[in-house]
This record gives structure tokens, sequence and C-alpha cells, in this order.
């Protein structure tokens, strides 16, 4: 049934067309981009169609080309997990996460000796990002946590951690502070209507006129904004996931704590079927947990 396939083809057009590079499959692959080349003319010699568009310095999947690219990157993906799952010892491993450097270092990092605890032989690399992924195109990463509303239905998910926001300060800033002159720590987010949407909502519900009037500080990202706050220059509006070791701590507290406004969600996704990559199910088994 499958004696006539070009596995070998195959397996360089999957690794050419995920990368969107014949030269990064040659290094994968540990070939010269000339064999690449010679193995992509043949395979679309054998199929009769193009797979791909070659333009100067680059090349891109042809409509045929990502028909193919989908359903054999799927294949391929359960293939490697079957044989791994038969492996001795398969709980160890590696896995490559992808998650934005805040909640990376609010919320992750604090956690992650009880995951290496609980399994010493597996290997975390931590990508940290706010990019947007695509996980059918870039096979390095195996899972990635994403804040927003959004769905995802081409992949895996599990929603992880819903969220609320409220304004914290640092107990010494607290003692002092006057609530008609406050210095308000603000995020510059990528949709920096969405934090301003929430601070409206927030002084709206507090009955205060803040935002047209208050200092302000502005960071880029929330843990300097929650750093800024321990360090006492103001308050911040920040999210109930993200805040949660620094009020555990002490360092910060709440202000006006009746009052909070909803936020998003966080969410584990990967590619279909990778969940059942022994390494990432032990990792979403994890994550549940410490989620309670």
């Amino acid at each position: 049934m499958f004696a006539k396939l070009p596995l070998t083809a195959l397996r360089t057009f999957e690794s050419a067309a995920r990368q969107q590079s014949f030269k990064a499959a040659a290094a994968e692959l540990a070939v010269t981009p000339t064999a690449v080349s010679h193995q992509i003319k043949a395979l679309e010699a054998w199929l009769g169609v193009p797979l791909f568009q070659r333009l100067p310095r680059q090349v891109r999947l042809t409509e045929c080309g990502e028909r193919l690219f989908h359903s054999l990157h799927g294949a391929l993906l359960e293939v490697a997990q079957s044989v791994d799952s038969l492996r001795p010892q398969h709980s160890s491993g590696s896995l490559t996460l992808s998650t934005t450097p805040a909640f990376a270092a609010l919320w992750l990092i604090p956690r992650l000796g009880r995951f290496y605890s609980a399994h010493p032989g597996i290997s975390l690399r931590l990508d940290t990002s706010t990019e947007l992924l695509d996980l059918h195109q870039d096979a390095s990463i195996d899972l990635v946590i994403r804040y927003g509303f959004g769905s995802y239905p081409r992949l895996h998910s599990q929603c992880l951690l819903d969220e609320c926001f409220a304004v914290y300060a640092a107990p010494s800033l607290l003692e002092r502070l006057d609530p008609a002159q406050p210095t308000l720590i603000c995020v510059r987010w990528r949709n920096a209507l969405l934090y301003e949407r929430s601070w409206q909502a927030w002084c709206a519900a507090a009955g205060v006129d803040w935002l047209e009037s208050a200092t302000r500080r502005e960071y880029d990202e929330e843990h300097y904004a929650l750093q800024a706050a321990i360090a006492g220059q103001g308050l911040v509006l920040a999210s109930s996931i993200l805040v949660s070791e620094s009020l555990a701590s002490g360092l910060l507290q709440p202000y006006r704590a009746e009052i909070s406004v909803p936020g998003a969600g966080y969410s584990t996704l990967c590619v279909p079927g990778r969940e059942r990559h022994p390494p990432v199910k032990a990792f979403f088994d994890w994550l549940s947990r410490e989620a309670g």
C-alpha cells in the first residue's frame, strides 16, 4: 500500500514547507541545499504539480503545497508520537513552551521548581514572546500559553486561568496615598485600547475621575509595571493572575479590594495530537494542577 510513497522526498518537503526555506531544511536534515532542491523537484515531478513558488531569496508554498503540508505534517507528527510512546522511559524527553514575558516571569517561573521535581527527566525550554505563532508551521514549539478572548478551532486548547483586574500598591504607598492626586502606573499593551478600557471601567466602578488628571508612569511590560509598584512609585492596574506572587509575599496590597473588573483568560494550545506526546501531556497535567 505504501511501497511507492517517496518517503525521503516527503520528509524533505515537510521540513522545507514548515520552515519556508530549503537552506533551513538542509541544516535540519544534515544534507546540502542542493539535495533538498533535488528531492523537492523529484516530488513535484512525481505528483505532477508545483509545490513551491521559487522567489528571490525565499520560497512560498503553492495551494497544492499548502494542502500537502497540512496533511503530511499531522501524519508525521502522529508517527513520531507513536514511536516515542513505545520507547522505554518515555516520560523523559524535552519540550519547548512559548508564552509571554510577563506570564513567564510573574506566574510560571516561580512555580516551575515543582514541575522539575515531579518530572526530573523532562527538559523544558522556555521561549518568551508576544508574537503570534503558527504552530502548524513551526514544529519547534510544542505548546504555547496565550492570553485573550479568542477561540482556536485548529488547535487543541485547554483553558488555564481566568482573571480579573484590580488596583494594587506597595504597603508603604498605601499609608501615605492621597486619593485626589494619585500616580498611575500603566502598561503599553500591544492592544493599548484594552488596557485603557480596563482603567476606565475600574474608575467608573470606583467613582473616581483619575484618567484626565492623574500623573502616569508607563512601561512596556506588565512585570516592569509591577516592579515599579513594588518600589512604591504608584498605583498599578494589574491582572489577578500576574499579581498573585507579589500579594502572597506581601510586596503589594489591593487598593479598594472590593472593586475589580473582568479580564480575559490564559489558554494552553498545541497542534491536535501533540497533547498526547508524553512530555507535553505531563506539562498539561501539571499546569491543570497548578491552576487548581
